[in-house]
């Protein structure tokens, strides 16, 4: 592999202009599959820590998810919405559910019950307690959720190249099938640096937000 640096290089080089477009495709791949993933995933979690029957069908509905590979999810949604960047963006939405799903239910479970119960002593509601300290405080490990599910998309977008979605995994793939070593590599090492590189920040981040927790929990129990 190291002997096919140079050439990788030489070939990122003369193809500027595709590469960034293939890692403009590539983040917006994973980066709207999470938001919307977010948006799915932590209101669900919210309601299965409020309903045992809820979460039973929540968590149920987030396995199987995850359990079927995103190729077969691409393929089955393939048919109803056609090739492209769309379906690309269902089959990585869907991988990335139950991370965050998982996370923001534990989250919410593991918050301390005295800190809950200073919060009732002190007159809240408890959609009150919800907002101002279960999620606050069970933000970090949300946040940690988020961030699996991130990492893990980085690697799963390479997919989309089977249904025209893009991304560089049409370096990558095309690369495999010419048996074009240089082109495999120009596309497969920047997708690593993303992947370490965006899971670097969110450790920072998550790190910021256990801080801010603990300083909120802090407040009401002392």
């Amino acid at each position: 592999m190291l002997t096919n640096l140079p050439a990788a290089w030489n070939f990122l080089q003369a193809n500027l202009d595709q590469f960034l477009e293939l890692l403009g495709q590539h983040i917006a791949l994973v980066g709207i599959s999470v938001v919307l993933a977010i948006v799915v995933a932590v209101p669900c979690g919210i309601l299965a820590t409020r309903n045992e029957r809820a979460k039973g069908y929540i968590l149920g509905v987030g396995n199987v998810a995850q359990t079927i590979p995103t190729l077969a999810i691409i393929a089955l949604v393939f048919p109803l919405i056609g090739i492209g960047f769309l379906p690309s963006l269902v089959g990585l939405f869907t991988y990335a559910l139950l991370p965050i799903l998982t996370n923001t239910i534990t989250g919410l479970e593991d918050v301390d019950e005295g800190t809950i119960e200073a919060a009732r002593g002190m007159g809240m509601t408890e959609n009150e307690i919800l907002r101002q300290i279960k999620l606050p405080l069970a933000v970090p490990v949300i946040f940690a959720g988020i961030r699996t599910s991130a990492v893990l998309n980085v690697g799963t977008a390479y997919l989309a190249f089977f249904i025209g979605g893009g991304g560089l995994g049409v370096w990558v793939i095309s690369g495999i099938n010419l048996f074009d070593m240089p082109q495999v590599i120009a596309g497969a090492v920047p997708g690593a640096l993303l992947a370490i590189t965006m899971d670097t920040v969110f450790a920072l981040i998550e790190r910021r937000l256990g801080g801010d927790a603990t300083v909120t929990e802090d407040a009401v129990t002392g």
